[in-house]
């Protein structure tokens, strides 16, 4: 099983206000949705409330500490450990993919393989923050600017390197 994280992230480290993103831009919607298409995600409950619904075409993954949710649509786990140990077991081999929120991300930033990052070229205010990991454990595999839109964005894909 391989760990993939996907992620939009301000200039200044933002991912969310108030349970959204705090920009719009409809080629990263379609980016996310080119790269999860088929695959199993894992995001916590409230990222699963901003979005509303289980997103089709991918087998979806909520962690919550409620014991008593239930989701239709969704399978739902109580710690990442606990996800990932039944995922290890059914999807050898597969990419998995992370996507949301910060405290998802950061449990899982030391287990990922792979980042899907779309960076937002502009400072934006928020409550909820990417987390810090070492750059020099990764190496730019795909990078593509797109300077032109507003905001400015450029997706970049980081593969850790191996040991």
């Amino acid at each position: 099983m391989n760990i993939s994280i996907i992620a939009s992230i301000s200039k200044n480290g933002v991912i969310g206000k108030n349970n959204r993103l705090p920009w719009h831009i409809p080629e990263d919607l379609k980016w996310f949705k080119k790269n999860t298409m088929g695959k199993t995600i894992i995001m916590g409950r409230k990222t699963f409330d901003s979005i509303g619904k289980p997103l089709p075409g991918r087998k979806n993954i909520v962690i919550t500490r409620n014991k008593s949710l239930k989701i239709e649509g969704c399978e739902i786990y109580h710690s990442i450990s606990q996800a990932l140990k039944k995922l290890s077991e059914e999807k050898k081999g597969e990419e998995i993919f992370i996507i949301g929120g910060e405290s998802i991300y950061r449990e899982t930033i030391a287990l990922s393989n792979r980042l899907y990052l779309t960076i937002v070229d502009k400072e934006y205010d928020g409550d909820a923050f990417f987390p810090f990991f070492d750059p020099d454990l990764f190496e730019i595999s795909f990078y593509q600017e797109h300077s032109e839109s507003s905001p400015p964005y450029r997706f970049v894909i980081l593969e850790r390197k191996s040991s």
